[in-house]
C-alpha cells in the first residue's frame, strides 16, 4: 500500500468523523425560534455554518419555511420559490458551500424579521492528528534499530590506549627484572568484561525502545484500516 493511498484513507476517515460530529443549528435558539419575536439576524451572525451541518426550523402551523432567491429575500416576495416546507419541524442539510436564503411565507411575517441568510463554509478538517500523515522513511524508527559500529570501535580504542600509554606498562617492558606490579596492572585494565557487558545492555535497551516505538506506529495504522 503506497503512502498516497494511506493519506487518502486517513483523510476519508477524518471526513467521516467530521460528518458524524455535524452541528444541528436550531434557528433562533436557544432562547428564541422561527417567529416574529426573535432577532434572527443577530442569531445568524453568532453562528458558523459548515458543510455537513443541519438547519433546524421549529414552528407552529401559522408559520412555514420557504427557500428563495437573493432577490426574493431582499424584497420579501415568493416570486420564484426554490422549496417550501410546512411540517412544523423542518431539517435542511447544508451539503455545499455558499449562501442560501429562507423566509416565512405567511403574509407580513418576512417584513417583520422572519428571514435568515445562511452562509455555509467548507468543513474544517484538522491535520494535527497522530495518524494524519504516514511516517516517512527518514523519520521511521527502523533506521535506528541497526546499531552503529562506531561505539564498538571506540570501545576497542579506549581499551587498547591505556595499556599502550601507561607508564607502568612501559616500565615493565624496559625493566630487566620481573616487576611485582605486573598482576595489579593487568587487573586494573579498563577494558574489563563488566564494562563491556554494561555497554551491551545499554545498546540492547536502546534497540528495544526503538522497536517498541515502531510497533506502536504500525498498530495505530492497523486500527485505522480495520475501521473499513
Amino acid at each position: 500500500m503506497g503512502v498516497h493511498e494511506i493519506i487518502l484513507r486517513v483523510s476519508f476517515v477524518a471526513m467521516l468523523i467530521k460528518l458524524a460530529m455535524a452541528t444541528n443549528h436550531i434557528v433562533g435558539g436557544p432562547i428564541g425560534g422561527w417567529d416574529t419575536n426573535s432577532n434572527l439576524q443577530s442569531w445568524t451572525s453568532s453562528q458558523q455554518f459548515s458543510v455537513g451541518d443541519n438547519l433546524i426550523f421549529q414552528y407552529p402551523p401559522d408559520h412555514d419555511v420557504v427557500e428563495v432567491t437573493k432577490a426574493d429575500y431582499d424584497s420579501c416576495q415568493q416570486t420564484n420559490p426554490i422549496q417550501s416546507y410546512n411540517d412544523g419541524a423542518t431539517s435542511i442539510p447544508l451539503t455545499s458551500t455558499g449562501k442560501r436564503y429562507f423566509i416565512c411565507g405567511t403574509i407580513g411575517h418576512c417584513s417583520q424579521g422572519m428571514k435568515v441568510e445562511i452562509d455555509t463554509l467548507a468543513a474544517q478538517v484538522s491535520p494535527a492528528s497522530p495518524v494524519a500523515a504516514a511516517p516517512s522513511i527518514a523519520d521511521s524508527p527502523m533506521i535506528s534499530i541497526i546499531p552503529s559500529a562506531a561505539p564498538a570501535e571506540s570501545t576497542v580504542s579506549s581499551a587498547e590506549s591505556p595499556e599502550a600509554s601507561s607508564p607502568l606498562f612501559e616500565a615493565q617492558v624496559e625493566s630487566p627484572t620481573l616487576s611485582p606490579m605486573i598482576p595489579s596492572t593487568e587487573f586494573l585494565a579498563p577494558s574489563s568484561p563488566i564494562a563491556q557487558h554494561s555497554q551491551d545492555v545499554s545498546a540492547s535497551s536502546t534497540e528495544k525502545g526503538n522497536l517498541q516505538a515502531f510497533i506502536s506506529i504500525v498498530l495505530s495504522l492497523v486500527v485505522v484500516f480495520m475501521a473499513f
